[in-house]
Parts: C-alpha cells; sequence; structure tokens
C-alpha cells in the first residue's frame, strides 16, 4: 500500500475514531485488496458490539469514501 494512499485513510479514520473511543473503541487498517476494498480490524470494545455493521455503513464507510473516493468497499476482518 502506497504511504500517500495509507496516510489519506488514516485522516478519513480519525474522523471517526473519537467517537469509537467514546465506548472504548477502535479501528485499524490491515489491507487494500487489488480491487480497492479496505480492509479494517475492530478493536476493544468494537470487536464485540452489536452496533459495529452500523457503525460500519454509517461512520466509516461514509468517511473512507468521501475523503478517498477510489475505495470502493470497507469490509471488517476477524
Amino acid at each position: 500500500m502506497n504511504a500517500n494512499l495509507r496516510s489519506r485513510l488514516e485522516d478519513a479514520l480519525d474522523t471517526v475514531r473519537p467517537h469509537l473511543a467514546v465506548d472504548g473503541g477502535n479501528v485499524e487498517i490491515v489491507d487494500i485488496t487489488d480491487d480497492m476494498t479496505l480492509r479494517i480490524r475492530w478493536q476493544g470494545a468494537c470487536v464485540a458490539c452489536s452496533m459495529s455493521p452500523m457503525t460500519m455503513r454509517a461512520g466509516i464507510e461514509y468517511a473512507v469514501k468521501q475523503q478517498v473516493p477510489e475505495i470502493l468497499s470497507v469490509e471488517a476482518i476477524a
């Protein structure tokens, strides 16, 4: 993954991280696939949170696609 792309993704995730941190959670970048899917891993309280799928769609995926439009999808992996 190129450093510029990773930096832009981290900036996008930084916009939602404060909201995750309130509940003891976080998210980390794992990989970007050849078809431009961002793979993330939930951390802390987000691992077992029932709201993680909604947070993914309404928060993380929205923020990433707004700031890094070449990312086509986001998926969480274990």
